[in-house]
């Protein structure tokens, strides 16, 4: 699988992302500055998390309007599988590839901590080598991943079968109790119609090692490798 790992200026995942795509396939991904419109084909496209531009004005909505990330909507329109993680689904919300918005946490702080989320569906290039169901524990850094859409987007993710992962208690249940920030219907990701563009807050890039405190974002980097090798 040959994968590209955009870099803004403020970025500051890309190392983890990149670390975790070479430690599981065994390839060094494409590290592609914000200011090319254009980089070498590629399997897999990834908006990796951190403060591009500095949060300045909205999170995501400065790098939005970088070179990449028309060429990034273009290759997304021909099926080009997009992950974006934190950061990044500030990012590709503000440049329309998913739809809603993420606010400040609902307790107006930063969290940074392990959260248990719930996998929605395993039908995807993102989540197949998950169950439906199956809880996953995996860390959050934030300050705005209070996800929001209105009444009739969020129905149709819901009728569509678009959201990936919700936060829920250790258990599995969905109550609120397991919510770090807010987010409407404790969504923590969500696809496109397609299910080629997945955005989340959680990173599982750093729970793909034991050293990390856990492996269970492992698997959406395998399942990934089986989807696109």
């Amino acid at each position: 699988m040959k994968a590209a790992v955009l870099v803004f200026p403020g970025s500051n995942r890309e190392g983890d992302v990149a670390h975790a795509i070479e430690r599981v396939s065994g390839r060094r991904p494409e590290m592609v500055w914000h200011g090319d419109g254009d980089f070498a084909k590629t399997d897999l496209i990834v908006v990796p998390g951190g403060f591009s531009y500095g949060d300045y004005l909205r999170c995501g909505a400065m790098a939005a309007q970088s070179p990449v990330m028309a060429e990034v909507r273009r290759r997304a329109a021909q099926g080009v599988p997009v992950l974006a993680i934190c950061n990044g689904f500030q990012i590709v919300t503000e440049a329309g590839l998913l739809p809603g918005a993420l606010m400040r946490n609902a307790h107006l702080k930063f969290v940074c901590s392990d959260v248990h989320l719930r996998v929605e569906t395993s039908q995807s290039l993102f989540t197949n080598r998950y169950q439906g169901g199956q809880v996953i524990r995996v860390p959050v850094a934030h300050a705005e991943g209070n996800y929001f859409a209105d009444d009739d987007t969020l129905q149709r993710l819901e009728d569509r079968g678009q959201i990936a992962f919700r936060y829920c208690a250790p258990d599995g249940t969905v109550d609120g109790s397991g919510n770090p920030n807010g987010s409407i219907r404790n969504i923590a990701g969500i696809f496109n119609e397609t299910k080629t563009v997945m955005g989340l807050m959680p990173h599982p890039e750093n729970a793909v090692e034991p050293m990390f405190g856990g492996t269970d974002g492992r698997a959406l980097f395998e399942g990934l490798i089986d989807a696109l090798t």
